[in-house]
């Protein structure tokens, strides 16, 4: 049975991925802040898992700490190595997200986004784990072209995406440092939204989001009157952005799959796609949200925001053919499956 640790593993993404990995039946380490996520969520994934108390105690050990103090990543080695366990591997993929805080802060976001992964690589070589898969970013790309391979120019608007862009770098030094025991995969996600079929686990953004679906979500719930739409004018077919969307249990089987290529064979390091390679556009994400769910989404048109592409949608051919990976949910699955996690869940994880 392998053994791996996944930093942030309460969020959005982190939530689901623990949720693929136990049902393939693998043994976690999670390390959470729990700065913008909840403990809850993993409740929640053991729920699905249907984890027994003897099963939760040998597969699932949870621990909080913040990866920019090296010893709570220290004190999951150890435990590890109490338990007689070796981590075969991290899916490292907590970090700040937000763009519009990035450029208000970007001490933070260079902080703890890029010292915390130099904490991370050192532990993990003192203790020689190599293998590492990292939750990259599309926003790292030259938009330039609509659809967008791995080998497009990398171009960062803002601090997150430098971030991840320094991060991707310092993987692929920390790699050809000794290309003979490494094993790195930049998993570069494009739009992941929806949430997990039961409705028990999904994204729960604190404050107030920045990215479309859980705007969407807020206007269907009418916590916001209104919509807004940045651009009604861009060479589209109907004016609005095109952007790649892709369900969050496809994005987490992608990190399955790029896993088991990754520890596979000779040690290597590849950096991949993780979209559906189809646009979808704003206004024909909310016609497809408003007929699935039978509700209505008032909006408003903006100006574009600075740096905003008219279409970003991921070239994934690398995925299909090296990694074996194609996304299978629809965008109306994904519109249905969000919406029903925020009826279920209409306070998130926040208990009254």
């Amino acid at each position: 049975m392998r053994t791996f640790l996944v930093t942030g593993g309460a969020g959005f993404i982190g939530s689901h991925v623990c949720l693929m990995l136990l049902q393939n039946k693998c043994s976690l380490y999670i390390l959470d802040s729990f700065t913008n996520s909840f403990p809850e969520s993993l409740d929640r994934v053991k729920l699905i898992s249907r984890l027994d108390e003897k099963y939760d105690n040998d597969k699932i050990s949870i621990f909080e700490g913040d990866l920019r103090d090296k010893n709570s990543i220290k004190k999951v080695f150890y435990d590890a190595k109490n338990k007689g366990k070796n981590i075969d591997g991290v899916i490292h993929l907590a970090g700040f997200k937000s763009v519009s805080q990035s450029i208000i802060n970007p001490l933070s976001y260079w902080e703890n986004n890029v010292i915390s992964t130099i904490n991370l690589l050192e532990v993990m070589d003192e203790n020689n784990c190599y293998t590492i898969v990292f939750s990259s970013s599309a926003s790292i790309y030259d938009t330039t072209s609509k659809f967008i391979d791995e080998n497009a120019t990398l171009r960062a608007k803002h601090p997150y995406a430098e971030t991840k862009i320094a991060i991707e770098q310092l993987l692929k030094d920390v790699y050809n440092s000794n290309c003979n025991k490494w094993r790195v995969a930049n998993l570069r996600y494009f739009n992941p939204i929806g949430a997990h079929i039961s409705g028990l686990i999904g994204e729960d953004p604190l404050g107030i989001p920045n990215n479309i679906f859980p705007r969407i979500i807020k206007v269907a719930s009418r916590e916001i009157d209104k919509l807004t739409i940045f651009g009604n004018d861009y060479p589209t077919s109907d004016g609005s952005g095109v952007r790649d969307f892709i369900h969050v249990m496809d994005l987490a089987e992608g990190h399955l799959s790029a896993l088991d290529f990754l520890m596979e064979g000779q040690p290597k390091l590849f950096s991949i796609n993780l979209g559906t390679g189809k646009g979808t556009s704003v206004l024909e994400l909310i016609e497809i949200f408003e007929k699935i769910n039978n509700v209505e989404i008032p909006y408003i048109f903006s100006k574009r925001r600075d740096g905003d592409a008219s279409e970003v949608v991921a070239d994934n051919s690398l995925a299909i053919n090296l990694i074996n990976f194609c996304a299978k949910r629809s965008l109306s699955e994904m519109c249905r499956d969000g919406w029903q996690w925020y009826l279920k869940n209409p306070e998130g994880y926040r208990k009254n």
